[in-house]
Parts: C-alpha cells; sequence; structure tokens
C-alpha cells in the first residue's frame, strides 16, 4: 500500500504540546477543548456567526488532532467527507435563513493538508484510504480552476462559471495543498505526476508574477503567505518579510489583520509565528507567539482580534478557527507530534520555482529576448 518515497515519520502524538514561558501542555488541551465545544452534532466546527468553510473546518480538525482529541478529530473529516459535493468542492454550510452556493478552490484544496497532518499524527492508513476519494475530487475540482500561467482562479459561481480572478493567499495556500496531496499520493503508490507540475506552475506564479493576482495588499495574510504556503522560501523570504514587517506587525501587539486599521488578530500573528519558524527564525516566532497572548481567555478560548486604539476586542467574538492556529503554531515551535513540521516540509525548491515559467506566462519570451540583447 505505502510507496517507497514519501512516508510520514514513525510514531505517533505521545505528548501534548508545550512552549516554555508561554503556553503549558494544560493551556493547549483546554484551547482543545474550548474547539471541541463549537463542533455541531454533525461534526462541522463553525465561524462564530454559524456558516461553517472547510478550510477553517479543516484547520479545527488538525487542532483536535494535536491535541489528542481523536474522536473529535475524526468526525470533523467524516463531515468533510460526507459533505463534499459530486464536482468535488464544498458548499459554505450557512446559518438558517442564509444561502450562499458559490464554491471556493482554497476550500476544497485544504482537505490534502488536513488528511496528511493527519496521517502524520495518528499512521493511521485506515483513515486515508478512506479520504483518498476525497482527496483525489477536491484536487480535481482545484485544478480545474488553474489558468495556463499557473495561477487557480478562487471560486466557481452558482452556474459553475469560473470567477473572474486569482487571490494570492489562496494560490499560496493551494501550493501546500498540492504538495501534500502529491505525498499522499506517492505514499499510496498513487503518483499523479500532474499534480506535481501543477504545484510547480502554481509556485512559480506566485513567486514570480504579482500580476497575475487581485490586489489584497491591505491584508497582511498576502504579505507573509507566499512564505508560509511554500512557494517563497530562502533569501527570497527573509527578504519579503523584512520588506513587510514595519507595515504589518505592530510591536509587542502583533500582526495587523489590514495594513490600515488599528486591530491585531491572533490568527494572523499565530500564522505569521508558523512562517518565520518554517525559514528558521525561532527568536522571532516565539515572540509573536507570546505577545498574542493577550487575547487568550481564561477559558482557553481566543478572542478573534483587538483594536489598540479603542483597548476592546474587536470583532467582540472567540473563533475556534483561532484557537487552531494557536494550537499549530505551538506544536510548531516545540515538535510535539510528527506533523510539526509540515510546514517547513511544504517548501519548494526554489531553483524549479524560478526555472518553471515558459511561454504562457511569459517568462521564456523574457529570456529570449534577454539573451538577444547580450549577444548583441
Amino acid at each position: 500500500m505505502r510507496g517507497s518515497d514519501s512516508s510520514p515519520r514513525s510514531g505517533t502524538a505521545s505528548w501534548i504540546p508545550e512552549v516554555a514561558g508561554i503556553l503549558s501542555a494544560d493551556q493547549i488541551i483546554s484551547t482543545g477543548h474550548a474547539i471541541a465545544a463549537e463542533q455541531q452534532k454533525d461534526g462541522s466546527i463553525g465561524w462564530p456567526d454559524g456558516h461553517v468553510d472547510a478550510w477553517n473546518h479543516v484547520e479545527c480538525a488538525m487542532a483536535l488532532s494535536v491535541c489528542g482529541l481523536s474522536e473529535a478529530s475524526r468526525r470533523a473529516y467524516e463531515w468533510l467527507r460526507t459533505s463534499q459535493r459530486s464536482d468535488g468542492s464544498w458548499y459554505m454550510q450557512m446559518p438558517p435563513g442564509e444561502v450562499n452556493l458559490t464554491t471556493e478552490s482554497n476550500h476544497a484544496a485544504y482537505c490534502a493538508v488536513g488528511v496528511w497532518h493527519e496521517l502524520l499524527v495518528s499512521s493511521d492508513e485506515g483513515f486515508v484510504a478512506q479520504m483518498w476519494p476525497t482527496v483525489r475530487a477536491a484536487i480535481d475540482f482545484v485544478l480545474g480552476l488553474q489558468t495556463p500561467r499557473g495561477e487557480i482562479i478562487w471560486r466557481r459561481d452558482p452556474d459553475a462559471t469560473p470567477g473572474d480572478y486569482a487571490l494570492l493567499t489562496g494560490s499560496a495556500s493551494m501550493y501546500s495543498s498540492l504538495r501534500c496531496a502529491t505525498m499522499l499520493a506517492d505514499y499510496l503508490a498513487e503518483p499523479q505526476p500532474d499534480w506535481e507540475l501543477a504545484a510547480d506552475q502554481l509556485a512559480h506564479a506566485v513567486a514570480s508574477h504579482p500580476e497575475a493576482f487581485a490586489d489584497k495588499s491591505r491584508f497582511s495574510m498576502d504579505w507573509y503567505y507566499p512564505v508560509l504556503g511554500g512557494p517563497v522560501r530562502g533569501e527570497a523570504a527573509i527578504e519579503r518579510l523584512e520588506q513587510g514587517w514595519d507595515t504589518y506587525v505592530v510591536p509587542d501587539l502583533g500582526v495587523r489583520c489590514v495594513s490600515d486599521e488599528p486591530w491585531v488578530t491572533a490568527a494572523e500573528t499565530a500564522e505569521l509565528a508558523i512562517t518565520l519558524e518554517a525559514i528558521g527564525d525561532a527568536e522571532r516566532a516565539l515572540e509573536l507567539l507570546d505577545q498574542i497572548q493577550l487575547l487568550r481567555d481564561p477559558s482557553g478560548a481566543y478572542w478573534t482580534g483587538w483594536q489598540y486604539q479603542t483597548k476592546r476586542h474587536y470583532p467582540n467574538e472567540k473563533s475556534s478557527y483561532t484557537g487552531a492556529a494557536m494550537v499549530l503554531a505551538a506544536d510548531t515551535m516545540c515538535g510535539a507530534t510528527a506533523a510539526s513540521s509540515i510546514f517547513r516540509d511544504v517548501a519548494a525548491d526554489q531553483a524549479a520555482v524560478l526555472s518553471t515559467g515558459d511561454a504562457a506566462c511569459g517568462c521564456e519570451l523574457l529570456s529570449v529576448n534577454s539573451e538577444d540583447l547580450t549577444s548583441q
């Protein structure tokens, strides 16, 4: 069943994450229980307003697994498996009286990260075999929205028409999803070379073609996700993060959600901490994780954000996905589970990223023209 080149590390999680001086194991467990308390009878885990999207749902399932709450985590994955649409996508599950019939590529793709993560944590081959058709269908849906240049359109409208643009954050995240999907395929001895090529094209678009994406640069995620997702690493990653640091990071508080508002958010801060750890900057990662504990509630849940001019929680809510990001950040920092390095391991080969361009994206033409100029 298992391929020879891509297998998870041996062993399962034998202890709960603990980050010395910042988060104890008991605190991590209480955050896991706070997430589990938001799980619905059908297994779904949603936002404070009641809607459920597959991306944040998977993130919560991953955190539950890290916390040792395997029954709740598996119920979450079962909801994912049984609620998938025939085209491989998921509708947003909306509160009563509301309908959203669009389907988003990034939401669909993230199931691959979750399934690979769960395999690393549990070594449960039966789980992977059960979820593999779900992953395959999801990736087929995603790649049906990839353009010749490499970026992936962010959604399909209710009539299945592709949207008008791609999102940088979403495409960067989908690169990590494709990497996890190909590792799953190799693990199951069902290699998918087309997925690998698609991932390389996507990484190249993210790293080299900012014009391919709608301008959402006020959002901090558009700054750090090309690094977190894997397409941009090495010196390019260090340079990118340094260029945006003063714009998005508030000293002693955390990371802004958007550059033009006095509002830091715990999930973005935890994700930037994971990003920094993935490129070897553990010192600043730990500093951020420590600072954002100001949003920890005694229950173990986390407030979504802090408006630092009015000095109040904004919005006035505690969110399951925020707690999940904190748990995953803690695991990344201390290496408690066999899945703790998942965000480091999705790094793209930077030489391959730079050499993937072709006529479809214009890079081949630019290269030829440059060679012509230098030969004159």
